[in-house]
């Protein structure tokens, strides 16, 4: 029976822990995140405390810059901000780049200002990854589904909207994740 016990302990400790994924459902169709709890386990637990509190669910992506970035998770269609829990700590020096296809958090000047809202990268964006005198942005997974989706969402023609630049003319909405 020890030996047993040892064996699977050994094998537990070899696999590697079962990634997490959350699909956005948006009106331009899924994408599939792949979140890295390893490298950002305070980013990653805040995204999944929003996804299953519903709270990403009718928002939109409400600045889209098509050689940067697609923005969402904190606006309603009417542009106001839907109310959010405390900021977490900014978790950029984790080894994960903002590259194409990631997903990272938004925040203010304040680097630790972070909370529900969150950006994929259309670009790689190497200016945002933390470095000498730049505090960065913490990349906390990748787009493993749906990069086209990213790609419609980025074509989205923009505007000004209700003080906010670069907003889709067209409500580009998540209807659940």
């Amino acid at each position: 029976m020890r030996i047993l016990a040892l064996l699977a302990t050994s094998l537990a400790l070899a696999l590697p822990a079962l990634a997490q994924k959350v699909r956005l459902a948006t009106s331009l169709g899924d994408i599939v995140v792949e979140l890295d709890a390893e490298k950002a386990p305070k980013t990653t637990d805040n995204f999944l405390k929003y996804v299953k509190a519903g709270h990403y669910d009718g928002l939109v992506f409400h600045r889209v810059i098509e050689t940067f970035m697609v923005q969402g998770g904190g606006m309603k269609p009417d542009m106001s901000e839907k109310p959010t829990r405390p900021p977490i700590p900014l978790e950029s020096g984790n080894g994960l780049s903002n590259l194409r296809g990631t997903i990272a958090m938004a925040r203010t000047n304040n680097p630790h200002s972070a909370t529900s809202q969150f950006f994929i990268n259309l670009t790689d964006n190497d200016f945002l990854n933390a470095g000498p005198g730049n505090d960065g942005y913490a990349v906390f997974g990748k787009v493993v589904e749906g990069l086209d989706t990213i790609d419609r969402i980025a074509k989205e023609r923009t505007g000004r909207r209700k003080g906010h630049d670069d907003v889709p003319v067209t409500d580009v909405v998540i209807t659940s994740a």
